[in-house]
């Protein structure tokens, strides 16, 4: 019973989390539709290529430890996850260190791979941000094991708006470059990491530190399976983008950075299913119970994520071509294929698959699962790019690939648990909200038709024609049997 209401409460965790999400993803947003305007297609290319160097090493140099927090403080106490989550930060500030010596040391050589020389300079630069941030890793984990995401929340919007107020507005005040944005970017680092500490100790404040015999080792043991695997993964993600820097140039990178995005929203939600269920999943498999109750809270949550996420995806789907100029404007229009590509994945990225194999402690099979597609990835990702000589065909197989990283994933899951794999995967009521959402969007899409142009003032068309596509899809949800009501009364009832 008790377990009960406690998955009754992660609608309204994962909520803040979306919150949170929703407002950083609007202001970098924001922040690359303002520096993709102030700057020419080289300069934010090179710009792109310094977060793609960022991101991908990021997943190196934090080796898992970010997930520690939402393995093991479900299964202590207070006093001993305070000592958890410190000896946690510490770690990940001397990765951290070591993560800026790396790039500083490092620029000519990642300079002269990428084939941009301004790399060299830009990298040096950025090269103390590291050490700041790395520290930071881990608020969404801790909040979400004490059910006090909204804490997330205000962590997330406060930084950003910081980051967005120092990287944006020296670029357009004094005209600068790249650098200028660099600069405001190691200010604002700075005040997170205070920002961070404070935040980090919320939940412990009163609370005496007992010490919680968690070693080294332990840790390790844990994190080290996930190193490897967010190392497959990074390679995973990286080749895509190696190859189509390397072999067509920044202008197209740039073009492809800004397309070759999964929807915003829907990453929103199943990263925050992801962080609200692996602390529930790994208390539930600690107290050894029933898989059940597991695959009850699985399908519970998969239902309630589909019929947020597939609608949005189809919209823009649809509204591709529309959404891309809006952001980006009209020499960003090339963008608009990759868009549409990576979108597809959506529809299999609202499985949140990870947090349960990671709750089962079976990071070495998560490990092999990425190598076996990091080497795809770049053995057939070279082949692809030999024959068809086109970034649309890499950006292809790199969707397919992500696809099927998913329905391995639950193979795996389904023959461990011994549940059926239809029930982790019911294809049928999928198809049925996919379909509900594409008969709504043909018909919002004839109705507007004869007024939409592709301008800037078109964002008010294309509110509308939002907003009167989600009135069809609820008007019509009950001839389709799909309950959007679920959602609205399971956060108003907390």
């Amino acid at each position: 019973m008790i377990i009960y209401k406690t998955n009754n409460s992660n609608t309204y965790q994962a909520l803040w989390l979306v919150i949170s999400s929703f407002s950083s993803f609007t202001l970098s947003i924001i922040s690359a539709a303002i520096l993709s305007r102030y700057f020419d297609k080289e300069e934010y290319g090179t710009y792109r290529q310094i977060l793609y160097v960022y991101n991908t090493l990021l997943v190196i140099f934090s080796a898992g430890l970010p997930n520690i927090f939402s393995y093991y403080l479900p299964r202590y106490n207070l006093a001993k996850g305070k000592d958890l989550v410190w000896k946690i930060t510490k770690m990940l500030l001397f990765f951290g260190a070591l993560f800026s010596l790396f790039l500083f040391a490092c620029s000519e050589f990642i300079a002269g791979v990428l084939k941009n020389p301004e790399l060299k300079i830009g990298m040096k630069y950025f090269s103390p941000i590291p050490l700041l941030l790395m520290p930071t890793l881990g608020i969404e984990g801790i909040f979400a094991t004490y059910r006090k995401t909204i804490y997330v929340a205000i962590y997330n919007t406060l930084t950003r708006v910081l980051m967005l107020a120092f990287i944006v507005l020296p670029v357009i005040i004094f005209k600068g470059t790249y650098l200028y944005a660099i600069y405001g970017w190691i200010i604002s680092s700075i005040i997170t990491l205070i920002l961070a500490y404070v935040f980090k100790n919320k939940p412990f404040e009163g609370i005496t530190l007992e010490r919680s015999g968690l070693r080294f080792k332990d840790i390790f043991l844990f994190s080290l399976p996930l190193l490897m695997s967010s190392i497959f993964g990074m390679a995973i993600r990286a080749a895509d983008q190696f190859y189509i820097s390397r072999f067509f140039g920044t202008v197209v990178f740039a073009e492809f950075s800004n397309g070759f995005i999964q929807l915003p929203f829907a990453q929103m939600i199943t990263a925050a299913v992801s962080t609200t269920l692996l602390p529930v999943f790994s208390k539930l498999i600690f107290i050894k119970a029933e898989h059940k109750l597991i695959l009850e809270l699985w399908q519970n949550t998969l239902n309630k994520s589909a019929i947020i996420i597939y609608p949005m995806v189809i919209f823009f789907i649809f509204y591709a071509k529309e959404s891309i100029i809006i952001l980006y404007s009209n020499k960003y229009e090339p963008s608009t294929v990759y868009f549409i590509i990576s979108m597809l994945i959506n529809f299999f990225n609202v499985i949140a698959f990870a947090p349960l194999i990671l709750a089962m402690g079976e990071t070495k099979f998560y490990a092999r699962l990425h190598l076996g597609y990091a080497i795809s990835s770049w053995i057939n990702g070279y082949i692809i790019v030999t024959l068809f000589r086109t970034p649309v065909a890499i950006s292809i197989f790199s969707a397919m690939q992500s696809i099927l990283l998913v329905l391995t994933s639950l193979f795996f899951i389904s023959k461990k648990t011994n549940i059926y794999y239809f029930d982790l995967f019911p294809i049928v009521k999928l198809s049925i909200i996919a379909l509900h959402s594409i008969i709504a969007i043909i018909f919002i899409k004839i109705l507007f038709s004869n007024f939409l142009q592709i301008t800037i003032f078109n964002i008010y068309l294309i509110i509308m024609a939002f907003i009167s596509y989600i009135i069809i899809l609820l008007l019509t949800a009950p001839f389709f049997k799909i309950n959007y009501a679920i959602l609205f009364k399971a956060i108003l009832n907390k």
